[in-house]
């Protein structure tokens, strides 16, 4: 992709970002224990971007700066205590946005101003930044729907029951059969580190199926049947594309519940039962998506997309129905991208395989660019399932770390989420009312999207997940634009090569 001098330069200036240490710090008891990120270095003083765990449960995440010569973990602490602590005296007993989970949104901390860019304010021991209401990022003020009695969300009795969780009071519900699925392709040493934290899960009966796309060596089956052996499946899928590699492996699987994450994850050992439990509790869920947070975030590409919003969507649980459509998103339900990320999504195998799997021209590795897991998300809303988000369920991810990475990301994007919506139609034109009357919203929620932010007022910083308000190079608006207007174009190459295959294999 050519870039315009005004484009390079503008690269030059976010390229002066800083890396960004990765950490986890558990709360529950009076001892604190700090870890770092998944493989990453030891955390010492400096800029620092935490999950904080109460009870070893995510309830939130914060960006501090360590000054040298401190204790790193004391200073932590100190301050997502005091975060803790000032969420927790500014929320009356009883109130719906108050209830358990929505302290979460105290990770979202910024600097003054609000800018996400850490300060004064930001040395240890100090709240820092805005009140806590102030605090309190957008994705997790969407979760107060998800309360008894508030417009848009299920009624309680809709609702898994707290105590339906694996392992709270009143007698656990023991999370269903479940298979994972894992495509890969010619990657197998970032391979390996995500069926390792597969293999470590807790869940009590899960199979994995690693799906080799389009392979053009055979490393990753010699790597399954040499370290793995027995315990992971090997499939291979001769078609290049995610979706097709997803449907193939959906179509292998055994267990009722089908989880799917990417080979550059390292999966947290509760992830799959936090986001199969829900399946258990409710009937009527054909979906469940959970957390991502970076695994490492030492290059500006990867600060820059996680300051963009990454891929988390807060910290609050939401259970999504189409019969009670939420009042707080007009869009319902074509504004996908908020339900979750296909590197943490599980669906209930049978309503899966009732709409037909993924859309095959959808995904990365075709002409479309992305989508398949947005497609996936709405199909099975449309058939009347429900689908719950679960901030429980963690995997870390390792974001792409160069420039040219995040370019070719960035158009990826708006490529898929266009080719998604044009997939939709396609599908089940039945939509296309709806899609038509959300059209207006649904063109200035993309000029939204996609906007220029400038770097005034000092570089970018992770933390407020699907904010997006901290810097946005043009560069990257442009190219999002650009993926958007030729998403549909590249849904119908997909197809048509797709059906070319097909004819050519008779």
């Amino acid at each position: 992709m050519a870039r315009s001098a005004r484009a390079q330069e503008e690269i030059r200036r976010f390229l002066d970002i800083g890396a960004v240490q990765v950490a986890e710090l558990d709360l529950d008891g009076d001892e604190a224990v700090l870890r770092p990120g998944p493989g990453s270095p030891p955390v010492t003083h400096g800029e620092v971007f935490v999950l904080v765990r109460q009870g070893g449960r995510p309830v939130g995440t914060l960006l501090a700066r360590v000054p040298e010569g401190a204790d790193t973990k004391a200073v932590l602490a100190a301050r997502a205590r005091a975060e803790w602590a000032s969420v927790r005296a500014e929320c009356a007993p009883g109130r719906v946005e108050c209830a358990p989970g929505r302290a979460g949104a105290f990770g979202e901390a910024r600097g003054p101003g609000g800018t996400g860019v850490p300060g004064a304010a930001d040395e240890p021991g100090e709240a820092g930044g805005p009140g806590a209401a102030d605090r309190l990022g957008k994705a997790d003020r969407l979760g107060a729907a998800d309360g008894p009695g508030q417009a848009g969300g299920p009624r309680a009795a809709d609702r898994p029951r707290e105590a339906d969780r694996p392992g709270a009071a009143g007698g656990p519900m023991e999370p269903p059969y479940a298979s994972v699925v894992i495509a890969t392709r010619e990657r197998a040493g970032q391979l390996a580190r995500a069926l390792d934290s597969l293999l470590a899960q807790d869940h009590p009966r899960f199979e994995i199926v690693v799906v080799d796309n389009a392979p053009v060596t055979s490393e990753t089956r010699e790597l399954v049947e040499r370290k793995y052996a027995e315990r992971v499946r090997y499939v291979r899928e001769p078609v290049p594309g995610l979706a097709v590699a997803h449907n193939t492996g959906l179509a292998a699987v055994r267990g009722e519940v089908v989880a799917f994450t990417d080979d550059d994850v390292v999966a947290d050992p509760r992830w799959l039962t936090e986001l199969t439990a829900p399946f258990a509790a409710d009937p009527g869920l054909g979906c469940s998506t959970g957390l991502i947070l970076p695994a490492r975030l030492t290059t500006p590409a990867q600060v820059l997309l996680e300051s963009h919003g990454g891929f988390a969507k807060g910290f609050t649980p939401r259970t999504y129905d189409p019969k009670r459509p939420p009042v707080d998103e007009p869009l319902f339900p074509f504004t996908a991208g908020r339900f979750g990320s296909g590197a943490n999504m599980a669906f209930r195998t049978a309503a899966l395989r009732s709409v037909g799997g993924f859309d095959p021209a959808t995904g990365a590795g075709t002409a479309a660019r992305g989508g398949d897991d947005l497609y996936g998300f709405v199909r099975v809303l449309a058939e009347g399932h429900r689908l719950r988000y679960t901030p429980y369920a963690l995997v870390w991810h390792h974001h792409r770390e160069t420039w040219r990475d995040l370019e070719t990301q960035a158009y990826g994007y708006g490529a898929g989420l266009t080719a998604y919506l044009t997939a939709l139609l396609v599908n089940r034109p039945a939509l296309l009312p709806a899609f038509l009357a959300r059209l207006p919203r649904g063109l200035a929620h993309a000029r939204t999207l996609t906007a220029v932010r400038e770097t005034e007022g000092g570089g970018t910083a992770p933390g407020d997940h699907d904010m997006r308000t901290h810097p946005w190079p043009r560069r990257l608006s442009r190219l999002q634009r650009r993926g958007m207007v030729y998403g549909p174009v590249g849904y119908l190459r997909a197809r048509r090569a797709l059906r070319a295959r097909v004819e050519g294999a008779r």
